[in-house]
């Protein structure tokens, strides 16, 4: 069972891994930005603590498995995610910002499992995802619409 100090300096990592995929996504106007992707992360985060400290407390009384209270952030968050995205007459919004909330959400879990490494390169990863990746694909979508 990790102590209250690790329990901490999870949830700031946490708070700094999704700030940094919020920030990316405030900066381009994304209805969900910085503050609702570092709340679906630490949400995450602490549903996890909170499966651990449940499972370490029970484990001896009853038959419990940690990974189901991480099983319904997943499923939570598809709801939440279903809220970004819009259908308009020219195609779909919001399928990349739900996307990044899901990815949030799971990083928000690793980091509350304590695999802090992998948060900290998918959080980095995420973000070549959305900034870097944004130029090659917006001369490929421009190409799209003109074969058509």
């Amino acid at each position: 069972m990790p102590t209250d100090l690790q329990m901490i300096i999870r949830l700031l990592l946490t708070l700094v891994l999704s700030g940094l995929i919020g920030l990316e996504r405030q900066v381009h106007r994304r209805d969900a930005g910085l503050r609702t992707h570092i709340l679906v992360a630490l949400g995450s985060c602490l549903i996890m603590l909170t499966s651990l400290y449940v499972f370490d407390i029970y484990k001896d009384q009853v038959a419990l498995d940690p990974v189901r209270i991480a099983a319904g952030v997943v499923t939570g968050i598809g709801f939440l995610g279903a809220g970004t995205i819009i259908r308009e007459s020219d195609g779909v919004r919001g399928l990349t910002t739900a996307a990044s909330l899901w990815v949030v959400a799971g990083i928000g879990l690793a980091v509350g499992v304590g695999f802090n490494k992998i948060a900290i390169y998918t959080t980095i990863l995420v973000l070549i995802v959305l900034h870097f990746l944004r130029y090659v694909e917006a001369p490929l979508s421009k190409e799209g619409k003109h074969g058509l």
